[in-house]
């Protein structure tokens, strides 16, 4: 038979309301009549029935995080952070992976998922800003990243030109001119991959260097989109004494590439990646990187968003966050 919240009042000596006030967190009870309903809970294998709990209170204690692809180290990790931040606040975390869908992105917003948390962590690649907030309900969203910049969102992202133009400059400082840059077009645009872009640019033109398009490269970011676009320079007899991956799997992938080939890094050809997976530290030679405050990112979008549920006004114009950032700078490009 299944235990009940009468069973755990009598183990517990304490009546069914205390029990209840335990299991919901009211903040008004003594630090000894807590540990001994949690005791008796413990003992008795006591499971609390969550969706009853929460059409009481109106709360889950639940929060969604909507990325488009784990298997990349930087959403894989950025995830970890904001679970470990979400525990502290008492809060659980819900991961959904859009593949970049419209279609997935859509359930996120309004389904069955939405239903289960409190609130939102949305990474939206497919959706526009019309379509969301048509679709967004009433529950606090914040949006991570920065393929949507629109005043009727709250947003936390990082400084995607700058520090791309900062580690671009330090390949620069230590003589480099034919830098080839991975994992974007050449038409600059307002995602991740052309602001970045748009920072490579500019430390260029900073130093007096010609922007040379065939140095750019279009690649999935991946470690084999790394290594490839390495592959695709050497068939083009593409020349070039420095490569930015524009993020770390795609660096690391490039490094293998030019190892492979004989390439001696740094000594022939510098690299350098973008967002400090903690892999850079460990790769053979080191990565130098860009760390984009990943523990600020998910520390400062968690408060945000638990701001908007706990009824904190949201700014007419939302509120925008962008991380701070560091040059990591390791033996790749020393």
């Amino acid at each position: 038979m299944a235990v009940t919240m009468h069973d755990v009042a009598r183990a517990a000596g304490v009546s069914l309301k205390t029990v209840s006030n335990v299991l919901n967190d009211y903040e008004f009870i003594r630090d000894s009549t807590r540990a001994k309903v949690q005791k008796a809970i413990e003992e008795l294998g006591y499971e609390a029935n969550l969706t009853a709990r929460s059409l009481r209170s109106g709360k889950t204690r639940m929060l969604g995080l909507v990325l488009s692809d784990l298997s990349v180290p930087y959403y894989a990790e950025l995830a970890s952070r904001l679970m470990t931040v979400a525990s502290e606040a008492g809060y659980r975390v819900l991961v959904e992976q859009s593949n970049a869908g419209a279609a997935n992105e859509l359930a996120a917003l309004h389904g069955p998922f939405r239903q289960l948390t409190d609130g939102l962590l949305f990474t939206p690649l497919a959706l526009d800003a019309d379509t969301i907030d048509a679709r967004r309900g009433s529950k606090p969203l914040v949006m991570l990243g920065e393929h949507i910049l629109d005043p009727r969102f709250d947003l936390v992202t990082m400084k995607n030109k700058e520090a791309a133009q900062a580690i671009t400059a330090h390949l620069l400082a230590g003589g480099r001119r034919r830098i080839a840059v991975l994992g974007a077009d050449a038409v600059d645009d307002a995602d991740s991959p052309g602001l970045r872009l748009v920072g490579y640019r500019a430390a260029l033109e900073s130093a007096g260097v010609a922007f040379d398009p065939a140095l750019v490269v279009p690649c999935e970011w991946r470690r084999d989109g790394g290594a490839a676009a390495v592959a695709a320079l050497h068939s083009r007899e593409v020349e070039f004494d420095a490569v930015f991956g524009l993020n770390d799997a795609v660096a690391l992938g490039a490094m293998h590439e030019l190892l492979v080939r004989g390439v001696k890094v740094p000594e022939d050809v510098a690299v350098a990646g973008f967002d400090d997976i903690d892999e850079a530290s460990y790769s053979s030679p080191s990565l130098t990187t860009v760390s984009p405050g990943m523990d600020e990112i998910a520390k400062r979008s968690l408060q945000l968003l638990l701001d908007r549920i706990n009824g904190k006004e949201a700014a007419p114009d939302g509120v925008h966050i962008e991380s701070d950032f560091t040059l990591k700078i390791r033996s790749s490009a020393p």
